[in-house]
């Protein structure tokens, strides 16, 4: 499975994502493309989109394109508050179909200290 993590998630979520394959943006010099165009970029060679881009799924019609968009609606985008949705980002990359929206909010125990 091929991963690719948007401007808006940390670079370096993705020493964090073990047993698929992860590129940023940045790593395959798309920095600064709108969202649509950047879809259509990655679509070809990704299976999943990462974005922290809450705004996204209302802003372009993600069903026409043939890759899956994983969500990650954590309290920041700072690192330390995402990783607690890894096994859930995971999970829903094992199973997302294309044009696909999946939104990955904390939980409760996810910020329990």
């Amino acid at each position: 499975m091929r991963l690719l993590l948007d401007e808006s998630v940390p670079r370096r979520l993705a020493k964090h994502l073990v047993g698929v394959e992860v590129d940023t943006v940045h790593d395959q010099g798309w920095s600064g493309l709108k969202n649509g165009h950047l879809l259509r970029s990655a679509e070809p060679n990704y299976d999943v989109f990462i974005t922290a881009d809450q705004n996204l799924q209302y802003q372009q019609n993600l069903a026409g394109f043939e890759i899956g968009v994983v969500v990650l609606a954590a309290r920041t985008n700072r690192v330390q508050d995402l990783l607690p949705l890894i096994p859930r980002l995971l999970e829903a990359c094992s199973s997302i179909l294309h044009g696909q929206v999946v939104v990955i909010r904390p939980e409760p125990s996810d910020s329990e200290g």
